[in-house]
C-alpha cells in the first residue's frame, strides 16, 4: 500500500472551534430527505422510502423525459403542438392552452414548470409519446433506469391515482438527475412568474422569493398527498436537494424545506477532494514503453461532512502490485480510501491515466529478471 498524507492536506481548512453537529430536525411532515447533489450524502431523513402521492412533483419526471428529447435531437424548443381535447380538458391547475390551437414546447415546458399546468403535460405527453398512457409506462421505464425502486406513474401530471407513487428519496434521485442531465434547461425552475395567452401566473414554490440560494424545485398538493415540495438550493458552491411530502399546509412544507436547507448548510459542507483525472501519484510499471504511470481517478471526489470533522480525514492509495505494460488509460490499478478516524467514508477506483505500451524485446527481457529477484 502507498500512503498519501499531503495531496488532502492541501484541502485542509482553518476552521476553529466548529460546533458539534445536532441530530436532524424533527419536521411535521409525513416524509423529509435531504441530501447533497455532488455527493449523494443523506443529511437528514424520515421515512423516506414511504410510498405517497406525488401530487405535481410529478412534473419533474415528465420535465426530465422532455429534456432527453431535446437534448438528443427529438424535439427543439420552437416546435408547435397541436393541443388535444384531452389536453384542454385536463383538471386542476392550468396554463390555459386552447384545443386545436398550436403551442411551442418551449411554451408547454414554462407553462408546466412555472404554472404547473396539467393541460400542458398531457400535450407534452401526446407529443413525445403519442398518448399519455403510453407516455407513462417511458415513466416507470426511465424510474426504473434511474433506480427508483419504489415509484409507479399513472399519468404525466400527478393527478389522483391509486397506483400512482412514488417516495422522498426517489424524487430526491430524480431530480439530481434533472439537474445533472440538463442545466441550462433546469433553469426554467427558477422562474418566478409566466404569461401565456395574456394570463400571468406566479410560479407556486414561495422559496424562490424567500431564500435567494433556492432555485427550484416543484410543489405538489392534492388532498390524498398533502402539501409537498421538491427544493434545491446553491449556497458557496454547496448544492443540496430537499424533500418534503405530506405536509399539512402551505406554510408547513416551506417552513420544512427552509428549516432542512439551513440545517444542512448550517452544519455540512461539501468537498472537492480530488478532481477528475487528477495526477494523484506515479506507479512503477514493468515491461513497458514508460516505466511510470500517472494514477488517478475517473469522476471528481465530492465528500459531504460535518463541519468539524474535516481535519479527522485521512487519504490513502492502494495501488496493485507489479503492474505490467501493456495498460490501457481508465484500467483500474488500485484503490482511492477515504477514512474519517477509523471509518471508510469514501473508495473509489484507481484509474491509469494514460496509455503504456508493451517496451521493446530487451526491456521486457529485462524486467524478466528483475520481477523474478524480487
Amino acid at each position: 500500500m502507498k500512503r498519501f498524507f499531503l495531496v488532502l492536506c492541501l484541502f485542509i481548512s482553518t476552521q476553529a472551534n466548529a460546533l458539534p453537529t445536532p441530530s436532524a430536525p424533527d419536521l411535521k411532515a409525513r416524509s423529509y430527505y435531504l441530501t447533497d447533489f455532488n455527493s449523494g450524502e443523506v443529511l437528514a431523513s424520515k421515512d423516506a422510502n414511504l410510498k405517497l402521492a406525488p401530487a405535481s412533483m410529478t412534473k419533474i419526471m415528465t420535465a426530465l423525459i422532455t429534456f432527453r428529447e431535446l437534448n438528443e435531437g427529438n424535439l427543439s424548443l420552437s416546435e408547435k403542438v397541436r393541443v388535444s381535447e384531452k389536453a384542454w380538458r385536463a383538471p386542476g391547475s392550468r396554463m390555459f392552452i386552447e384545443v386545436d390551437k398550436f403551442v411551442s414546447i418551449d411554451e408547454l415546458i414554462h407553462g408546466m414548470l412555472v404554472q404547473s399546468g396539467n393541460d400542458a403535460t398531457i400535450a407534452l405527453a401526446e407529443r413525445i409519446a403519442g398518448d399519455e398512457s403510453t407516455f407513462a409506462k417511458l415513466m416507470n421505464q426511465v424510474a426504473k433506469e434511474l433506480g427508483m425502486v419504489n415509484s409507479h406513474f399513472m399519468n404525466s401530471s400527478g393527478l389522483p391515482d391509486e397506483e400512482h407513487y412514488t417516495t422522498a428519496k426517489d424524487l430526491s434521485i430524480l431530480t439530481r438527475s434533472l439537474i445533472a442531465e440538463s442545466p441550462e434547461l433546469y433553469k426554467i425552475n427558477a422562474i418566478k412568474e409566466y404569461t401565456f395567452n395574456g394570463i400571468t401566473q406566479k410560479n407556486r414554490n414561495k422559496l424562490l422569493w424567500r431564500d435567494s440560494s433556492v432555485d427550484g424545485v416543484k410543489t405538489g398538493h392534492t388532498k390524498d398527498a398533502g402539501y409537498c415540495l421538491v427544493s434545491s438550493a446553491v449556497r458557496d458552491k454547496m448544492r443540496l436537494i430537499s424533500v418534503v411530502m405530506g405536509a399539512d399546509s402551505v406554510a408547513a412544507r416551506n417552513n420544512a424545506n427552509q428549516t432542512l436547507l439551513n440545517y444542512g448548510y448550517r452544519f455540512y459542507k461539501t468537498h472537492l477532494l480530488y478532481q477528475a483525472e487528477q495526477s494523484l501519484s506515479t506507479a512503477r510499471v514493468w515491461k513497458g514503453a514508460q516505466k511510470t504511470l500517472a494514477v488517478g481517478l475517473a469522476n471528481d471526489l465530492y465528500l459531504t461532512i460535518a463541519r468539524n470533522q474535516y481535519k479527522q480525514l485521512d487519504a490513502s492509495l492502494e495501488i496493485n502490485p507489479q503492474l505490467i505494460a501493456p495498460i490501457n488509460k481508465g484500467q483500474q490499478v488500485g484503490t482511492v480510501v477515504i477514512k474519517l478516524k477509523e471509518d471508510v467514508v469514501a473508495k473509489r477506483p484507481l484509474i491509469a491515466l494514460h496509455n503504456i505500451s508493451e517496451g521493446s524485446f530487451i526491456t521486457v527481457l529485462k524486467d524478466e529478471v528483475l520481477l523474478m529477484l524480487e
